[in-house]
């Protein structure tokens, strides 16, 4: 029987392996937003993990856009470069296509390493002021964000598209927009963050008019066949909040724009929410944003076993399925998510060796 896991796929002009993508993780290691040296090891590694898609780490348009002061950005000639250099060697010595995900921090922003303690940055930490789309912290003794004046949303709209062809230019094969987890565009749609009275605050489609103004602008400068997404939360866990019905909404206004594909996950809106624990719990609403939006989608979280991601794929759930930890835990997992499942992946010629058909070991 053939596994559903391991078949093709196309988004856009897009023909990818596998339904297994690497999901961004941000490294916090950049400098001045420039890729680096460990940037080319754990890409490098992953673009030879056995997921057809490899997505790199929330990438920021802007200097105080970054969530910390070691976030990837995408914001400068140097910061082109840098991530050029990078994603071009490893697409010369791996076998995986790559994504990017790009993002602006909003009220999230300003804020320590997560070994620093993941707080907000201190006065003797060079923080910068935040921006919103109201004027309330992220949570507990964080820094308040200025609310995003009609000049910032102007500014911050032309950043994403300047970023976005920096991404065209070194050649990415697909692009995502962060519009999740507490970050700035999300912050404009959820109500818990979202206090605004004037257009862009209030009822569900004045609070989507900003997101919606980006992805358009955006849309206009990537070439047709190449995929555009995003990632949406599902729900924002608590009452008052984004709930599964917006998250189906928001993908249909999304694929209304003309975005090929929808990643569900969830929370990070506010500092004190926690996400439930269980196995793909974001599943059953990316099921629901697949079947009622009509729209490819990407289930993430806690997604550990290779059974699991077969049966969601092969149940209709989702047409992909992006895994996290489980690729730093593992990052052969696709390799041995093929055996497990019965399936094919490509390798490298010179571990070719290493494959059940050469070497007795991987086959048992």
């Amino acid at each position: 029987m053939s596994s559903a896991l391991f078949s093709p796929i196309s988004l856009a002009g897009l023909t990818l392996a596998n339904r297994i993508v690497v999901s961004p993780m941000c490294q916090y290691s950049a400098d001045d937003g420039c890729a680096n040296d460990w940037h080319l090891m754990h890409l490098g590694m992953l673009a030879n993990s056995g997921a057809a898609l490899v997505v790199v780490e929330a990438t920021h348009i802007e200097r105080h856009a970054r969530i910390t002061h070691g976030c990837l950005g995408l914001y400068s000639d140097d910061n082109e470069a840098a991530l050029a250099r990078v994603i071009g060697q490893c697409r010369r010595a791996g076998t995986s296509k790559f994504g990017i995900q790009i993002a602006h921090a909003g009220r999230k922003a300003s804020a320590q390493k997560p070994w620093d303690g993941a707080g907000p940055l201190a006065e003797d930490a060079d923080p910068w002021q935040t921006v919103a789309a109201s004027a309330i912290p992220f949570g507990d003794k964080w820094h308040t964000p200025r609310e995003a004046t009609e000049a910032d949303l102007t500014r911050i709209r032309a950043a994403f598209v300047s970023s976005v062809q920096r991404a065209v230019r070194i050649g990415f094969d697909a692009i995502e927009l962060h519009m999740a987890h507490g970050y700035l565009l999300h912050g404009f749609m959820s109500p818990l963050s979202n206090k605004r009275t004037d257009q862009y605050g209030g009822s569900f489609e004045n609070r989507m008019r900003f997101p919606l103004s980006v992805a358009r602008a955006v849309r206009a400068v990537v070439p047709k066949g190449l995929p555009l997404g995003a990632r949406i939360t599902g729900s924002d866990w608590r009452d008052g909040g984004l709930t599964p019905d917006d998250a189906v909404a928001i993908a249909k206004a999304l694929k209304a724009e003309g975005l090929d594909f929808i990643c569900v996950s969830s929370g990070g809106v506010a500092a004190d929410i926690r996400n439930p624990t269980e196995h793909g719990f974001n599943v059953a609403n990316a099921a629901r944003v697949k079947k009622e939006a009509g729209i490819d989608t990407r289930a993430v979280g806690l997604i550990v076993k290779p059974e699991h991601a077969e049966e969601i794929v092969a149940n209709g759930q989702a047409d992909q399925v992006a895994l996290g930890r489980g690729f730093l835990d593992d990052p052969h997992w696709g390799w041995h998510a093929a055996k497990a499942l019965g399936a094919e992946v490509a390798r490298p010629q010179q571990y070719a060796r290493a494959a059940p058909k050469l070497w007795a070991p991987a086959a048992k």
